[in-house]
């Protein structure tokens, strides 16, 4: 049986590691031609051998979501080699968090240029040749941290900013057969929620039980999670489903 991706090809920013990953997985796994930037060369040189080894078609790239000629360039790379792209995921993201009157300017900058630039330009680079097949699909990745998070000043501001940079995206390129939807994890095992461990100073284990106790479903989310939210974004029979977030948080987030 074909996969729901056969003939699509998928872009995925941060796409070497922990739910940028998984997403390009499942993905591969249904059919798609997949494209990987990301800026950790080690992890996308391991990541992109084992997709290869697997028999998925892979495009990886090292380049940064923050340059805009990087974008450009990679995104017309990928519609030579592949011939289109169908689905962007904006998922490459940092954290710096700190309390606000810790908060340095680079930590600020550096979590708003990642996340509100990246997907501006990727979006913008994307959307040419999405407008001239009058086909796409593009999911951002935003957070439960949206809705205010201690620590997080800079992270809420940039993921509740891409949740109206999503709606917009929908206003502007849904006659043109583009929807925009966003996914908002809460807790999800990663990388990223391991240096939130560290920061805090206390073990992993203890941080993803504190959080399973708050969480209704009463298990963490995993990056594979996140991956079947994209996926039903990304498919073509979500046609209809344009300018929503999807908060993926193990219950109600409001």
């Amino acid at each position: 049986m074909a996969g729901r991706f056969e003939g699509r090809v998928a872009f995925v920013t941060g796409g070497s590691r922990g739910i940028g990953k998984a997403i390009v997985q499942l993905f591969a796994e249904e059919g798609a031609k997949v494209a990987i930037i990301d800026l950790n060369e080690e992890a996308l040189s391991e990541t992109t051998s084992e997709f290869k080894e697997k028999g998925y078609e892979v495009y990886s790239r090292v380049a940064d979501v923050t340059d805009s000629a990087q974008v450009e360039s990679a995104v017309k790379e990928v519609v030579d080699t592949f011939g289109s792209i169908d689905i962007l995921v904006n998922n490459a993201g940092v954290i710096r968090d700190n309390l606000l009157f810790k908060m340095t300017d680079s930590d600020w900058e550096t979590v708003m240029d990642v996340h509100l630039k990246g997907a501006f330009y990727c979006a913008r680079a994307a959307q040419k040749y999405m407008v001239e097949k009058k086909y796409g699909r593009i999911i951002n990745i935003s957070s439960t941290s949206a809705l205010g998070n201690r620590g997080q000043a800079n992270y809420s501001t940039a993921k509740a900013g891409l949740q109206g940079f999503t709606k917009t995206l929908a206003i502007e390129l849904g006659k043109y057969g583009i929807t925009a939807n966003a996914v908002a994890p809460g807790f999800i095992e990663t990388d990223m929620t391991k240096e939130t461990a560290r920061r805090l100073g206390i073990s992993f284990e203890d941080l993803i039980n504190a959080a399973v106790s708050k969480i209704p479903v009463g298990r963490s989310g995993k990056p594979s999670d996140i991956a079947h939210a994209v996926a039903f974004f990304a498919d073509e029979k979500s046609s209809f489903v344009n300018g929503q977030v999807l908060y993926v948080a193990g219950g109600p987030k409001n």
